[in-house]
């Protein structure tokens, strides 16, 4: 899924301001430089002018600041390497961590959106990717996790 899809959902669920989303990153990152201006572009829609493809840095340092501002930083571990590309089965991850969700949630969240999965499939998604049940996360799985999740978070 396009990064910059995940982000404007994940902004608009939480209904984060523009500097509350900057502090997100850079709550990972004090030295990762992110302008409102950029972030602006990144938040865009591509037939829109002024639309830049958000890079992999900036969501992989919004989602783990999003779990640092959800749960807080982790009393006895030590921080992880940031990741340098960032896949469907990464996103989905980080956000199950950031809001503390188990199986029963996932399987909730992706039926009220319409999406039912098996057992199997999901945990399937959260293996590593040189087990031999491991299935990679399609875009069209984790939109309608999104989706669920907002419904969810801001149920209207």
């Amino acid at each position: 899924m396009i990064n910059n899809d995940v982000l404007r959902s994940v902004r608009y669920m939480l209904d984060l301001s523009d500097a509350l989303v900057i502090e997100t990153v850079q709550r990972v990152d004090a030295q990762f430089a992110l302008s409102v201006d950029q972030l602006r572009s990144y938040l865009s829609r591509v037939d829109e002018p002024g639309h830049v493809e958000c890079p992999d840095a900036v969501l992989v340092r919004f989602l783990d600041g999003l779990i640092l501002h959800l749960r807080g930083p982790s009393p006895n571990a030590a921080a992880r390497p940031l990741a340098k590309r960032i896949s469907n089965n990464m996103v989905l991850k980080k956000l199950r961590v950031a809001f503390e969700l188990q199986d029963a949630d996932m399987h909730q969240i992706l039926e009220d959106a319409g999406f039912p999965v098996s057992k199997p499939e999901l945990s399937a998604l959260f293996r590593k990717p040189e087990h031999r049940n491991y299935r990679p996360c399609g875009d069209q799985l984790l939109r309608n996790f999104l989706k669920g999740l907002t419904l969810r978070v801001r149920p209207e």
